[in-house]
């Protein structure tokens, strides 16, 4: 007869004692280091749009290894490996040992334990993974052959997919592994960041001398190159309104980007209006048509100046990788998270979003405007913001000191109640000429009475 073990107080503590010195698995003690740099998605992040960071077709990397609903493209992997062995005359086993050898550098880049590949598995992800995107990026640069019926690149669904899942967070290898995998099997003076940049230019279009200056960037992975390519190309510089004092002290605040808009006049850092608030104030909205990044916002005498940005699930799924990486990054700077806590602001509502949308802003291929007020709120639901340590954090006080002083406030709030439409205008003109008549009828009454006592 089985009788259930009663455990002792000793043998309890003898299991935590082991259990004390077991290193964690889901984020290991190395995840705060610098060299940590794939990371999980966080729950509070995956509740609000699990999709944006699952890969659909292809993985990268150990997170995601082995998913069935994967396997397409990771059969095709073997064939690009197969092209590019053929093509250097390098064996397998010459990439495999230098993966080898990189090994605890691989490991401590991620976030979550992957002691469930031995070395020789990491070795052969590595390898596989990594070729596999330096032939894509080689293939697309026309500067290997590619097959005329290659399906990869024939079949028009897959090329959009392939991108957004290029750069997902969980999706990543480190880029030192691209950056040793290309050096060690190019053959041409085309550098790896050139051919990464061409690549997602087919879907990001931006000018070649913007995309000169990215060539010698680095970057933790994929994601972060691409990401640092619209960070290095932005503006640094932002104009002030003469009016704002900045010698007065300001302590840093995290805040909730949804927060309502604090409208005190005190020049401590906040969240500027939604777009139909800061037209009602005075603003003016233009598109920036030639900007090297997105990231180029400016704010010149009551004008604001936003580039214009298609709107689609690309630029979705980047926006929401960016700030995922950002907000688990202890040493990378937060200027995707701004750019969408501020766009967050700015279209708080369907209405917001038609404004920016007049002005040519935003180009709409997401859905309806009350879609995309409603991603931007969502996406900053759970982001840690500084309101104060921020890009624009400049712009933001000159913005809201603009909207809170001078006579265009004002003036912009009598424009808007009465020439907004045609029929308030006829109303106010309306009413002008009632009490400009009663005003002479008053003084053609008075005026003969005066003018007959005064004689």
């Amino acid at each position: 007869m089985n009788q259930n073990h009663i455990i002792t107080i000793d043998e309890e503590i003898e299991s935590m004692k082991t259990r004390m010195k077991e290193s964690p698995k889901l984020l290991q003690k190395s995840a705060g280091n610098k060299s940590c740099c794939v990371f999980r998605v966080p729950q509070s992040l995956l509740e609000i749009n699990k999709e944006a960071y699952e890969p659909r077709i292809v993985s990268i990397g150990p997170y995601h290894h082995g998913k069935k609903d994967l396997e397409m493209i990771q059969e095709h992997k073997w064939r690009f490996l197969q092209d590019m062995l053929t093509r250097t005359g390098k064996t397998l086993g010459f990439f495999m040992n230098i993966m080898v050898s990189l090994d605890n550098e691989i490991r401590e880049s991620y976030s979550e334990s992957i002691d469930r590949f031995t070395t020789n598995d990491l070795a052969k992800m590595m390898v596989l993974d990594g070729v596999f995107l330096i032939e894509l990026f080689r293939k697309v640069g026309k500067l290997v052959h590619t097959q005329a019926d290659d399906p990869i690149f024939k079949m028009g669904w897959i090329s959009p997919f392939l991108m957004r899942d290029l750069l997902r967070i969980e999706n990543q290898i480190p880029f030192f592994v691209l950056k040793k995998l290309f050096e060690e099997s190019n053959s041409n003076s085309r550098t790896l960041q050139s051919l990464i940049l061409e690549f997602f230019n087919h879907i990001v279009e931006r000018p070649q001398e913007v995309l000169k200056k990215c060539e010698n960037l680095d970057g933790k992975h994929l994601l972060d190159f691409f990401r640092k390519s619209f960070i290095h190309t932005k503006k640094t510089s932002v104009t002030v309104p003469k009016m704002i004092d900045k010698t007065k002290s300001v302590s840093p605040k995290l805040v909730h980007p949804t927060t309502e808009i604090d409208e005190t006049k005190s020049l401590s850092p906040k969240l500027i209006r939604p777009a139909t608030k800061l037209v009602n104030a005075g603003v003016k909205f233009k598109a920036i048509h030639q900007a090297q990044s997105f990231l180029d916002i400016e704010f010149k005498n009551g004008l604001l100046l936003i580039p214009q940005i298609n709107m689609d699930d690309f630029h979705s799924s980047f926006f929401m990788n960016c700030m995922a990486f950002e907000q688990c990054c202890c040493y990378c700077s937060k200027d995707i998270t701004t750019y969408v806590v501020f766009m967050g602001c700015v279209m708080h509502t369907s209405t917001d979003v038609g404004i920016l949308s007049q002005h040519k802003i935003i180009e709409n291929y997401f859905g309806t405007d009350k879609e995309i007020a409603k991603f931007f709120k969502e996406v900053g639901k759970d982001v840690a913001f500084d309101v104060k340590d921020h890009y624009l954090g400049d712009l933001f006080m000159g913005v809201n000191e603009y909207c809170e002083n001078g006579w265009h406030v004002g003036w912009a709030g009598f424009r808007h109640t009465y020439f907004e439409s045609p029929w308030a205008f006829i109303s106010a003109l309306a009413a002008f000429m009632l009490l400009s008549l009663a005003t002479l009828q008053t003084f053609y009454t008075v005026f003969p009475y005066y003018h007959k006592n005064g004689k």
